[in-house]
């Protein structure tokens, strides 16, 4: 049995919100303010006893809504009336073989082929409250008026601001269970069953737990956190059957010395360092954890454990002293074990059908390797999910919502949900997805995804993102980002002006170096739906298919630019092309368009100074020669360098017979920038773009 998807309504920007979760880990990555935390609140509200909110988290689409009706002058018939709110629907799947004794209950049919559950909690205005409401409304309104009439100046106020306070006079909280429409694969809500007339608690049904990233872990407090947390986890043991045996010698052992109840604390809490051991919280040899005893004759089940570091046969340091990488990383895993003892439930108890772990943010203060080896672990320290003794068990599924490239970069594709914010809404999507759009008919999805995997992964948490050819383009970008910056705040201050955009290097901008290959990743640019610029090479060629000057060439080689421009388009069309002419748009038949203003530029060399070259480093070399000349015995990247002082050789001979490596002819341009990066120019066709791309 399985929670397969959950819907949100109406919550903040979760509007109209829809997650599909895998069997085990469903790892929930986007930018900051798409909902991550928002899921589990309204998670922590309705399945806990925590069940609160504020009329600002009603989303604004739904205000409004609510404000065109209460001030409709027309009546709603019951009959025609929705009762809405902040809601929560849960789909809950189940096969055979599945214990569905408590699920049966909650049944809306009895089909065999149905085997889905759909829970709806809410807090809705129901028929009733919205006609009190409305009465309520009408008289506030009048009130408002006369003091309006009576002194001018007084703004009135309207329904909001009764709702501000009062609203919990009018919304109630629901908990229902409704049919489900296996032909839509959606809920029906004509049809439901009241789970508190019925008697039905939620908490049988499904039991939600998180850990949130305002774990409390700061330098402030770091004494004794692990210690109490091993407390917990004694608490929480100690009814337990399996371990009945170690608390009973706990128990007999009182009254010996500390020494011979730190035998029993590694008995006990062995299973706990054991993981922690697995994630690499610890150094062999260097800080070996230990949970020694600490009675000192106080009380009995609190306060009796501490935590240290054994760093050596004589020496024991105190949980503090180690950073707060490792203490973030070893307190997840106490608190880990902590939560997935309450889901076993003592043996009195049943576990719930559906055990949900909510872990936000794990990075926390750790450094990427810890990073790594977390979601590399996570897995198997809770693929066994609820595991009871008496045989009891249940699986656990657990949502992880992270900010980390490098979680990301070591995941499974198939785990990821990514959050996209659309027009103040917020939308999930499935990264596996994009395996059906791109087709099983080429292996692009599959070097997509291991070039992700590699190298890249943190595009999934930029605005906007650069794809460039080379190193060149790589090493120089953040440079020509803070040429642009400057360039433009001088021509600002020369205006008497205030430039209104964020300047380049403010902004959320991930470059991604993939070779000849940015028209492969046009379904991923999509599918993250954010502004998006390509910077390629214009790779003229003569009749013989070789590579040429542009004036001497007759087609071209570059694959991308072939992909959104399309085979019509010859060289000589797009030899005049300014930015405003390369934006793309996405069409509703999938295909790109060009269109402006577009979310997606392709940009290549154009016409400047009187020459159309067909790559990067031609292009540098025909505006900065200068530049380059003086500099060229310095220049480590740049053989053959005599050739420059021969002013029939070109930029095209200079480029192809005197660059030596790019990399290093790149870092040559860096080293001998002066101060204001004022002795050389930025290709035309660059800086336009990267304006292009600075102005959304």
């Amino acid at each position: 049995m399985k929670l397969s998807k959950l819907k949100i309504q109406n919550y903040r920007l979760l509007e109209d919100f829809s997650l599909d979760l895998s069997d085990d880990l469903s790892l929930v990555i986007g930018k900051n303010n798409t909902g991550k935390t928002s899921i589990l609140n309204v998670l922590d509200g309705f399945l806990n006893k925590s069940a609160k909110f504020s009329f600002e988290d009603f989303s604004i689409s739904f205000k409004n809504r609510l404000k065109t009706k209460v001030e409709d002058a027309n009546e709603i018939e019951e009959e025609a009336y929705i009762a809405e709110g902040i809601s929560l629907t849960l789909f809950i799947d189940y096969k055979d073989g599945d214990d569905i004794s408590q699920v049966s209950k909650v049944m809306m049919d009895l089909d065999p082929e149905n085997n889905t559950v759909v829970l709806r909690l809410d807090y809705s205005l129901d028929y009733q409250k919205f006609g009190k409401l409305r009465t309520d409304y009408r008289e506030f309104a009048a009130k408002e008026a006369a003091k309006h009439g009576a002194k001018p100046s007084y703004k009135k106020r309207g329904l909001l601001d009764l709702l501000q306070q009062d609203h919990g006079n009018y919304f109630a909280f629901r908990k229902l269970s409704l049919a489900y429409d296996k032909g839509n694969k959606a809920e029906d809500p004509a049809q439901v069953i009241d789970l508190a007339t019925e008697g039905v608690n939620i908490a049988s049904l499904v039991n939600f737990k998180y850990i949130s990233a305002s774990r409390g872990l700061s330098n402030q407090n770091l004494d004794k956190r692990l210690s109490a947390q091993t407390s917990r986890i004694y608490e929480r043991t100690e009814a337990r059957e399996e371990h009945l045996g170690a608390v009973e010698t706990f128990k007999d052992q009182l009254s010996e010395a500390d020494q011979s109840l730190s035998v029993v604390y590694k008995d006990l809490f062995g299973d706990t360092v054991e993981k922690v051991k697995k994630f690499g919280g610890i150094k062999i040899n260097e800080s070996e954890l230990e949970i020694i005893s600490s009675l000192q004759h106080r009380s009995l089940l609190e306060g009796n454990t501490t935590v240290v570091y054994k760093y050596d046969d004589d020496h024991k340091l105190p949980e503090s002293h180690n950073g707060l990488g490792y203490m973030n990383l070893i307190s997840m895993i106490f608190e880990i074990t902590i939560l997935v003892k309450e889901f076993q439930r003592d043996k009195a108890s049943r576990p719930a059908d559906i055990n949900i772990l909510f872990i936000e943010e794990p990075e926390a203060h750790t450094h990427p390797q810890m990073q790594y080896v977390f979601i590399k672990n996570i897995k198997n320290l809770l693929s066994k999910g609820i595991v009871r003794g008496d045989g009891d068990n249940r699986a656990l599924q657990y949502i992880i919502t992270t900010h980390s490239s490098h979680i990301v970069a070591d995941s499974d594709f198939d785990d990821i949900k990514y959050l996209r914010r659309e027009n103040n809404r917020v939308a999930a999507k499935n990264l596996k997805d994009l395996k059906a759009a791109y087709g099983a008919e080429t292996t692009q999805y599959q070097f997509l995804t291991q070039y992700l995997t590699l190298s890249k992964a943190e595009s999934f948490f930029a605005d906007k993102i650069i794809l460039i050819e080379g190193d060149t383009e790589r090493i120089l970008m953040p440079t020509i980002f803070k040429k642009i910056d400057l360039e433009e705040a001088e021509r600002h201050r020369l205006a008497e002006t205030d430039d209104p955009l964020l300047a380049l290097r403010s902004q959320n901008i991930s470059t991604i170096e993939v070779g000849a290959y940015s028209h492969i990743f046009e379904k991923f640019i999509d599918f993250l739906g954010i502004r998006t610029l390509i910077i390629t090479d214009l790779d003229a060629i003569g009749a013989d298919g070789k590579a040429c000057e542009v004036s001497a060439g007759t087609a071209y080689s570059n694959a991308a630019i072939k992909f959104f421009f399309g085979d019509a388009a010859t060289l000589e069309n797009l030899k005049p092309l300014p930015t405003t002419q390369k934006q793309f748009v996405k069409q509703a038949d999938g295909k790109w368009a060009i269109g402006n203003p577009g979310t997606l530029c392709v940009t290549f060399q154009t016409l400047e100074n009187g020459r159309q070259s067909r790559s990067f480093e031609e292009c540098f070399i025909h505006l900065n020669r200068d530049f380059v000349t003086g500099k060229k015995a310095d220049f480590r990247g740049i053989k053959n360098a005599a050739y420059f002082d021969d002013n029939t050789n070109n930029a095209y001979v200079l480029a192809g017979s005197c660059i030596n490596k790019k990399t290093h002819f790149a870092l040559d341009v860096l080293y001998h920038s002066d101060e204001k990066l004022s002795n050389w120019k930025i290709p035309a066709y660059i800086k336009e773009a990267l304006l292009w791309l600075k102005a959304d």
